[in-house]
């Protein structure tokens, strides 16, 4: 099993929980105060939005990753990768 290994894409992830980690955090405290449901369920709809950001991140990590071990791309071949990475985060972002 792959493990990520690029230490700025883990830092960033794990940047994201934290963050993701302090809005649920918020939302318990929401709850123990007695915010409305309307406010609640907004801040749910940003932790969600949150983690499926984290998700597809590390998914694409995860690709360019493993792309880069059985490819071993030369500069060229790099920066096209890159690029095709870049262009399907955007996409499937957009999707959620």
């Amino acid at each position: 099993m792959t493990a990520l290994t690029d230490k700025d894409a883990r830092t960033d992830i794990l940047n994201r929980l934290r963050r993701a980690e302090g809005q649920i955090r918020g939302v318990q405290r929401m709850i123990e105060e007695g915010e409305s449901c309307l406010k609640i369920a907004q801040q749910f709809s940003a932790v969600r939005k949150a983690l499926d950001s984290t998700y597809l991140r590390m998914t694409v990590c995860f690709m360019e990753q493993e792309l880069s071990q059985r490819m071993q791309p030369n500069a060229s071949e790099r920066v096209d990768l890159d690029l095709m990475l870049k262009d399907m985060e955007t996409m499937l972002a957009r999707m959620g």
